[in-house]
């Protein structure tokens, strides 16, 4: 086999896993909380939560430390860390435990998100990358929504803690295929330096951002405190943005900014990302809720048709933009998504799945034709040796616009519903009486998410559209820094 295909079939498999475990975990959720002792509200959704800010906190750093001392060895190092916590997780005894360990598999999930992209941009052509990245993007997006899949199958059949052991197995061959099977392509740059007041600041401000979500949703944290813990996390992303223009060796490498591909194609991702981050959440609690009160396995099928048609278009649309490049497909993408979303926003009590099916399958589509030729675009437009920060920024902008999603769509279902409401949709205690949860309320928040979502996609059109020409970036793979947007 080519050592491009060995590249693409491992990344692929470290990818699809570290983030189908970012979804895996939420369709559990609910039997989690019946069986895990001292596990709250706050602690359910920090199990979630915090896998996906820790992912997103340490990308940009962990593709720093790529550059520096070999993507293919802190890859190698993540799977083993991503296969340890996935273990630690499955024998959890409390809900505070659980968080922890799922930190720890996170860590292990950010040096493979953080180093795939890199080393398969190292072992493909400039003409092939399209297709190589849209086979590993759409393992990052499948998975995300797989993992419902999945975790619904396990959590009925063999309890939730199988859908953490079932990553021990995989995870080990899959390192010892790394280990030996990979090699490095790039010479390390040693002289690059870690930038400790970028990670502290930055940490800091979306752990902020999102405590005061969390907090505030559940009654747990006064106006006038969330307004200034909100305030204070805006403020430390700010200071961390003045930071990056002033150290030697940033975190967040703005002079790339520079390049109007690079810039346009992570403002469409991030937008992207901050638009369909919550659409998983929102429908499993509107499956497994009110007023459908669906098992999680049943509730897990329901979803498939979105990881299916994302799975079928994404390679398909890699491979088209190598030839025609990444502009038609990111706003094509960008447009079907956002009908989907449209779409989303009449399902209702009666909703059945043959209902969902339409909607689904454009959610889907659009995520496939949009995410693949984008990253490819984003990656090809940067200089070799630039790669594995590139590829950092773009995965903490995808990751942060997840968990920024998901926190403000627990903000606006809390400002629709009771808290006590609020609470047993989250715990699975809703009683199957309609009576017993503001339903019509509910589902009227759920129409506002996704409406948020369709505007959101509407506004990454003007990124994704105002790209510039790219075909002399694609084609040459060139080690300059293009400025112009070439």
């Amino acid at each position: 086999m080519q050592y491009k295909w060995v590249v693409l079939s491992n990344t692929t498999v470290g990818t699809l896993m570290a983030s189908l475990d970012t979804n895996i975990v939420l369709i559990a959720l609910p039997t989690i909380a019946h069986q895990l002792p001292d596990t709250s509200v706050f602690v359910l959704l920090w199990i979630l939560i915090g896998y996906a800010l820790l992912t997103s906190v340490v990308l940009l750093n962990f593709g720093r430390l790529g550059d520096m001392f070999g993507r293919v060895r802190l890859y190698v190092l993540g799977f083993a860390i991503f296969t340890a916590g996935s273990a630690l997780c499955g024998f959890s005894q409390t809900g505070p435990e659980l968080v922890v360990f799922r930190m720890v598999q996170a860590t292990g999930a950010g040096f493979l998100f953080a180093n795939a992209a890199a080393i398969i941009t190292d072992a493909f052509a400039p003409n092939e990358r399209g297709r190589a990245l849209g086979i590993n993007q759409v393992s990052i997006v499948a998975g995300a929504v797989t993992g419902l899949v999945l975790g619904g199958i396990l959590t009925s059949l063999l309890g939730w803690r199988s859908i953490f052991f079932v990553n021990v197995p995989i995870g080990a061959i899959a390192t010892w295929r790394a280990y030996t099977g990979l090699r490095e392509l790039h010479r390390p740059q040693k002289e690059h330096r870690i930038d400790w007041l970028g990670n502290i600041s930055f940490a800091a401000g979306l752990t902020a951002i999102l405590l005061s979500v969390t907090l505030y949703a559940l009654g747990q944290l006064a106006t006038a405190s969330f307004v200034g813990l909100l305030m204070g996390g805006v403020g430390s992303l700010v200071l961390f943005l003045w930071i990056e223009q002033r150290v030697t060796h940033p975190m967040f490498d703005l002079s790339l900014l520079r390049i109007r591909l690079f810039s346009a194609s992570i403002g469409a991702i991030f937008l992207n990302a901050l638009a369909r981050g919550a659409f998983s959440f929102v429908m499993v609690f509107f499956l497994q809720g009110p007023p459908h009160y669906l098992s999680p396995l049943t509730a897990g099928l329901y979803l498939v048709p979105v990881s299916a048609s994302l799975a079928v278009i994404g390679p398909i649309s890699g491979a088209l933009s190598d030839r025609y490049g990444s502009r038609p497909f990111a706003v094509l993408g960008l447009l079907v998504s956002a009908a989907g979303f449209v779409w989303l926003t009449q399902i209702g009590p009666a909703t059945t799945f043959f209902d969902l099916v339409g909607p689904f399958v454009l959610v889907g589509l659009g995520m496939g034709l949009f995410a693949s030729p984008n990253r490819a675009a984003m990656m090809s437009s940067v200089p070799p040796d630039r790669r594995g920060v590139a590829a950092g920024i773009g995965t903490t902008l995808i990751n942060s616009g997840v968990t920024l999603s998901l926190g403000f769509a627990i903000l606006v279902m809390a400002n629709a519903l009771p808290l006590g409401s609020l609470t047993a949709i989250f715990l699975g205690t809703a009683s199957g009486n309609p009576g017993a949860v503001a339903v019509g309320r509910f589902i009227d928040a759920t129409h506002l998410v996704f409406e948020l979502s369709a505007i959101l996609l509407l506004i990454a059109l003007v990124p994704a559209a105002m790209r510039g020409p790219e075909e002399r970036t694609l084609a040459r793979g060139s080690s300059e820094l293009p400025v112009d947007g070439a």
